[in-house]
């Protein structure tokens, strides 16, 4: 079966930023994986008759944030090398209130993001690019897209692979399947420390993701 991956980048980015407690030690637990080839990590789930058609990553740069950028631009380079294609939304300002210290604050918020993924999702089915659909996220804002296109087209599968530690109860009771993410899968699925381009050019793992 012709399979696509979707991909949400800040989804799987934050499942692995997460923290827990070892030992009574707070720590994080998954930063060694951010260095993640998706291409490969997409190859770990599916059977050896499916053709894997294509690895969408949706994402965007926190452009206020120069050396967090800097290292997602370096993966950005390496899934692309990977055969990944990268679909990019923007942040934007938006204000809240404080409930606790009563004063309006000015945050990021990503935009674009799931609407892109929800348009890539539909105009794949349109065009009859793949059977079977992979959502690597945990985003309930997809749920409208998802019942869409089951209901336009009714023949296409559409699982739900969640992040490592993360879950959705809505979006599973809209796909066909659901699959998680391990640690084992992490582990298979990363990058050489330092990959060599085509043209020469290198790109080293991040230091700040060795531990």
């Amino acid at each position: 079966m012709r399979t696509i991956f979707f991909f949400d980048g800040f989804n799987v980015y934050h499942s692995l930023n997460i923290y827990s407690k070892i030992n009574g030690k707070r720590k994080k637990s998954y930063n060694k994986y951010k260095w993640l080839n998706l291409y490969r990590l997409a190859q770990l789930f599916i059977r050896k008759d499916d053709i894997l058609a294509d690895v969408y990553y949706f994402t965007a740069y926190a452009t206020w944030l120069p050396d967090s950028m800097k290292r997602h631009r370096v993966l950005v380079k390496a899934l692309q090398y990977a055969g990944v294609k990268v679909v990019l939304g923007v942040f934007k300002d938006k204000d809240k209130f404080c409930p606790l210290c009563k004063r309006p604050y000015r945050t990021k918020e990503e935009k674009q993001t799931d609407v892109n993924i929800a348009l890539y999702l539909f105009r794949e089915a349109f065009l009859d690019r793949y059977d079977k659909a992979f959502l690597v996220t945990v985003d309930s804002d997809l749920v409208p897209a998802i019942e869409l296109v089951k209901k336009t087209f009714p023949e296409k599968e559409i699982i739900l692979l969640t992040p490592i530690g993360r879950n959705s109860f809505a979006l599973k009771q809209v796909c066909d399947f659901r699959m998680k993410i391990k640690e084992k899968h992490l582990i298979t699925s990363q990058f050489p420390d330092t990959i060599s381009l085509s043209d020469g050019a290198k790109l080293q793992r991040p230091s700040e993701w060795n531990q």
